[in-house]
């Protein structure tokens, strides 16, 4: 991990794809602030569609993305404690709640006496979408409202059998219209079987434990913090090797953008936002 004072840290270049290890995250601090921030994944790196934020947000201060209600934002607190307000709602967060933005509400959020470290995802709203009706501002990686079970891959490579389970978080069904909040639950010995996208960044991460990320052609290992990036076309999957009395589930979240039509079809649900 490397921190500047200045904020004027370039962006490493992402390719097509790259995982990107949280000790290399490349911290900045804000002007005037103790509050410091990395961007692993954005357009300036060479993403297509998306960017991911990772800030650490010092105790009693507040963060809001830059234009957040120009854009959507969905946030995951990944430790601490603190407040996530969006447009005039405001609810207390810690470790595992999930926040939705949609355009035209701002993201605000504050740190309690613990200091709150959050991954940010960001978008513009392509041409022809339009906000969701009712969207759902508030949630956590373990709401198992909305699922994906047994899921094959899209064929380039043998699925495993063992398959993992995902929760969609945010997603059309629940009025986001363009970013999605995916989190997939690997306990020993599952997959979420290689697949790709053919129209969508990714960026998700290593949210809990450690397992294995796919990328290209090959698994690489990961731990909680971690951040895959895949551009559109590329293999992507993840996984959890790790079997015995002494093995603990692997956890992911984040998703593609914009949102892969293809997923929800694959659940039984279809994609019109709500």
């Amino acid at each position: 991990m490397r921190t500047s004072t200045s904020g004027t840290l370039d962006a490493s270049p992402l390719g097509d794809a790259r995982i990107i290890a949280a000790d290399d995250f490349e911290f900045a601090a804000l002007p005037g602030r103790r509050t410091t921030l990395a961007t692993p994944v954005s357009p300036a790196a060479g993403a297509t569609h998306v960017t991911l934020h990772v800030v650490r947000i010092a105790t009693g201060e507040s963060f809001s993305p830059e234009a957040s209600a120009d854009e959507e934002n969905t946030a995951v607190v990944f430790s601490g404690l603190g407040t996530a307000t969006v447009g005039s709602r405001t609810r207390p967060v810690g470790r595992s709640h999930a926040v939705y933005a949609p355009t035209g509400q701002t993201l605000t959020l504050t740190a309690g006496a613990e200091g709150l470290t959050v991954y940010i995802w960001r978008t513009p709203l392509a041409a022809g979408r339009r906000p969701g009706t009712d969207p759902e501002p508030f949630s956590s990686l373990w709401d198992e409202t909305t699922q994906l079970r047994g899921f094959g891959g899209t064929g380039q490579v043998t699925p495993d059998a063992d398959r993992a389970t995902m929760n969609f978080v945010f997603w059309p069904g629940n009025g986001s219209s363009q970013l999605c909040l995916h989190c997939g639950i690997q306990q020993p010995g599952q997959t979420f079987n290689v697949h790709l996208h053919p129209d969508s960044d990714e960026a998700f991460i290593a949210f809990e434990g450690v397992g294995q990320m796919y990328l290209r052609d090959r698994w690489i290992d990961v731990a909680a913090g971690d951040v895959l990036y895949a551009a559109p076309g590329v293999l992507h999957g993840a996984r959890n090797p790790h079997t015995g009395p002494d093995a603990r589930r692997f956890v992911t979240c984040g998703g593609p953008s914009p949102y892969d039509p293809a997923l929800y079809s694959a659940a039984g649900f279809i994609s019109d936002v709500r």
